[in-house]
């Protein structure tokens, strides 16, 4: 049996689009295609990689994070800004959550690649992506409220250093790779294979885990271990708001790791493989 990722045909040519999440076949009308799934790199690497890649706003969206969480406790004219999210956040439930993850995690990242990286001019899939990305990240955020919410009833929800303690460790060692980074990976790749279902059985692997849940799961570690401590240490009326604050960073790091080119084999029919950045 050939290996994951390979066009079982002769002289057929792969052209793979990392950026867009398509892939196209020139000559190869009769070839049966398999998702990659084989990487000869280190996945903790490719992890270590992307976390040292975002090293400074890393730092920085942490810095923000604690003087958002000493600025509640110490800083008097600013309970006032709390009081309100905190009331917009009871009044609205869900909804805030949704709302305010899709801002974070798809309208903000899509608009800076627009203003930043184009120059103003949108494309077709920007709003593509846009689309994806209100869907993934608000449907993420009812989640995560629910979870936080779940933890609140299990260990309380006071902000005390035990608590805190246990939430942070089941939040980050059981949730997250048990499923926070496994789901997220799969609707990525979901993505980038087409929204096409029948590709999708390489995601059900040990491989895949290996590949590309175990890096995301790094670099989650090394930005969200302090953040969600931070989160944890508020009321749980302002951890949606500042977990939302903190998204907007931590999609465009998602981004640079399932954009990440694969080391490709070659093939016994020499099979040529065009990466376009």
């Amino acid at each position: 049996m050939e290996p994951a990722g390979r066009l079982v045909a002769p002289e057929a040519r792969i052209l793979l689009s990392h950026r867009e999440g398509r892939i196209g076949f020139a000559g190869a009308s009769r070839c049966h295609y398999r998702p990659r799934t084989v990487s000869s790199g280190n996945p903790f690497s490719a992890g270590f990689r992307a976390a040292r890649a975002n090293l400074i706003p890393g730092l920085v969206i942490q810095a923000l994070m604690v003087a958002v969480v000493l600025a509640y406790y110490f800083c008097a004219p600013a309970r006032g800004w709390f009081q309100t999210l905190a009331a917009a956040k009871a009044q609205w439930g869900y909804a805030f959550s949704f709302i305010s993850s899709v801002i974070a995690g798809a309208v903000l990242p899509v608009f800076l690649t627009i203003i930043v990286v184009r120059r103003g001019r949108a494309t077709r899939a920007d709003f593509a992506s846009l689309l994806f990305l209100s869907a993934f990240w608000g449907v993420d955020g009812a989640i995560i409220d629910g979870f936080y919410r779940l933890q609140a009833v299990v260990f309380g929800a006071h902000p005390d250093f035990r608590t805190v303690a246990m939430k942070v460790l089941v939040d980050q060692l059981l949730y997250n790779p048990l499923f926070a980074a496994p789901n997220t990976m799969a609707c990525f790749e979901f993505r980038k294979q087409g929204y096409h279902p029948g590709r999708m059985r390489h995601v059900f692997t040990a491989e895949f885990y290996r590949v590309q849940v175990v890096p995301a799961l790094c670099a989650t570690w090394a930005v969200w271990i302090p953040v969600t401590t931070a989160i944890y240490a508020l009321p749980s009326l302002l951890q949606i708001p500042l977990f939302a604050l903190a998204l907007s960073f931590w999609s465009l790091l998602i981004r640079y790791i399932t954009s990440r080119p694969q080391t490709q084999e070659r093939s016994p029919a020499r099979l040529e493989h065009v990466a376009r950045e």
